[in-house]
Parts: C-alpha cells; structure tokens; sequence
C-alpha cells in the first residue's frame, strides 16, 4: 500500500460490517487511536465488546441509546453535524456495548487503547466548552467534548472541529509526535463533512487537507481533497492547514491517543509558519461563528 494511501482513506473505502468506516490501531499500523462510523437503519442494534479500549458514542446524524454495564445512556443527539452540539456517551474498556436508534443514524464511535477501567457515563450536550479560535480568516469553532480539560478518560482524546467557509484551520501547521516539553506523542484521525450553508451544492461541497514530514520511513508528502466521509490518518509530522473553500463549511473530528503517561494535548508548531499567529493581533472573531451550539438550528442535514 502506497504512503498516500495510508494517510488518506476516502468514503466507501474503508468500512467493516455495520461500519461505514473502521479505523483500528492493526489497520492504521500505530498502537493507540481508533475510529468507527456506525451507521444504523431505523430500528437498528449493534452490540460490541469494547475490548482493550474506551469510547466514546457521539451522534453524527440521529439519536440513539447506549447500553453499557447496566445502565442505558439516551442520546438526544442531532439531525447533523452543521445543526447542534451533541451529547454523547463514555464506555470503558472490558465491557459489552449496545448502540439502538430507533430512527436510524450515524454514529461516531470514538476509541483509545487504554489500561484503566473508568465507568460509563453520560456527556450533556450543554458541558460541551466551545472555544473559538484564530481570528479573521482563521476562525473556527472546536467543540471540546473530550479533551483533558473538560472530561475523564484515561488515553482518549476528541473534539470536532467547525470551519466557515473561505476559512482555514489547523494552522499554523502543528504536530504532536514526540514527547519533550510543550509536545505530546499523539496518533490522530481526521473524519470529515463538508455542507454547503445555502440549500444547494451539497453533492459538491469539499475541502482540503494537508499532511507533511520528513525523515527515514516518515516521509510524508499529502494535500488531499476531503468530502464527507473521507478520513485522514496522521500517525507523525505537521498537519495544517484544513481549508474550508468558499461557499462550503468544513466538519471535522479529531481523534487522538498515544503512549505518553500523561493525557495532554500538546502541540508544537512549524517554525516556518508560526509567525502567522501575529497576524490576529487586533483580529476579530469570524462574526458567523459559532456555527452551532446547544439549540438545533434549521439547516438541514448534509448526509
């Protein structure tokens, strides 16, 4: 399998069984990150043993039930990434999981391999932090449903990430692949929805990302476009910018885990674009964010 191949995994291309896409630790070649993307049929059930990892339930498009260790989580959920903030659901490792929707969706399954066994819970969409970042024409919104900050877990790491359109994000171009002060070794996932704001375009709406390093057998050389569906895998190296073009908004979540014994998100940036954060100095906000929040707003579903 090419370079580009494994860092790139578009729509169709890499599901399994219920999963429309399955992203593992064995089928990524790292050790600690995971992603699936369950989609359910109205009335649908899927039952899975959690194994050697923790997740997390987060609504993509629907609502479902989550029953896990006795107890049964029910989620609110959304009609779709551009319309609301999400609740979600915990489950930790060792433990048998059932996911029920009765009017079908589609459903982010969110992992980490782990050695702590923490109890399931429940995430309200409401203790959600929303942060907006950048500033100007890098204005984005990041949904911090799991981040060190805001919930427990003991390796996994999530937020989603919403750009307006004409905005860029991730950037400056950063990178989390070694462990030293101010940085954490981190693999990540990007999985990507991209939606047209008006009524129309849906079909063509898209976006771009890029991934590049150097060295031994880490030569990467990526910038790809990105549709709904398509994942990205960054095992190492910078990664930035996700551009959102024009006229098409950009959803992204990240997924992240790695072997430092502390859970941080630790980020160092390219020293070659760093300067860039000068520029929002006096900058607003983009005046259109946030794009979501906890109230469902009217737009329609992109999927």
């Amino acid at each position: 399998m090419s370079e580009e191949l494994e860092i790139v995994v578009p729509a169709g291309s890499g599901g399994d069984g219920d999963y429309a896409l399955s992203i593992t630790p064995e089928r990524a070649g790292w050790g600690y990150s995971s992603l699936n993307v369950l989609e359910l049929p109205a009335g649908g059930t899927h039952t899975f043993a959690t194994g050697e990892d923790e997740w997390v339930v987060l609504p993509l498009a629907g609502s479902c039930t989550v029953d896990c260790d006795g107890e049964t989580f029910t989620l609110a959920g959304r009609r779709g990434v551009f319309t609301r903030i999400t609740d979600f659901a915990y489950v930790p490792r060792d433990a048998t999981t059932t996911v029920s929707s009765e009017a079908g969706g589609r459903f982010a399954l969110c992992g980490a391999r782990c050695t702590t066994r923490l109890s399931a819970r429940y995430g309200p969409a409401e203790g959600v932090q929303v942060e907006l970042r950048g500033a100007g024409c890098a204005s984005r919104q990041v949904n911090n449903f799991c981040t060190p900050a805001t919930f427990e877990a003991d390796k996994l790491i999530a937020v989603e990430v919403i750009t307006p359109g004409g905005n860029w994000s991730s950037y400056p171009p950063h990178k989390h692949d070694e462990q030293r002060p101010g940085e954490s070794r981190l693999e990540e996932v990007y999985y990507f929805e991209a939606d047209s704001a008006s009524a129309q375009g849906h079909a063509a709406a898209c976006g771009y990302q890029r991934v590049y390093s150097s060295g031994p057998g880490k030569e990467i050389d990526v910038c790809a476009e990105v549709r709904s569906g398509d994942a990205i895998l960054i095992p190492h190296g910078w990664h930035g910018p996700a551009m959102a073009p024009p006229g098409y908004d950009l959803y992204y979540l990240n997924v992240m885990a790695g072997p430092d014994p502390e859970r941080a998100w630790q980020i160092c940036d390219d020293p070659a674009h760093t300067w860039v954060r000068s520029l929002w100095d006096g900058q607003e906000i983009d005046p259109r964010l946030p794009l979501t929040t906890t109230t469902e707003n009217n737009r329609e579903d992109v999927r």
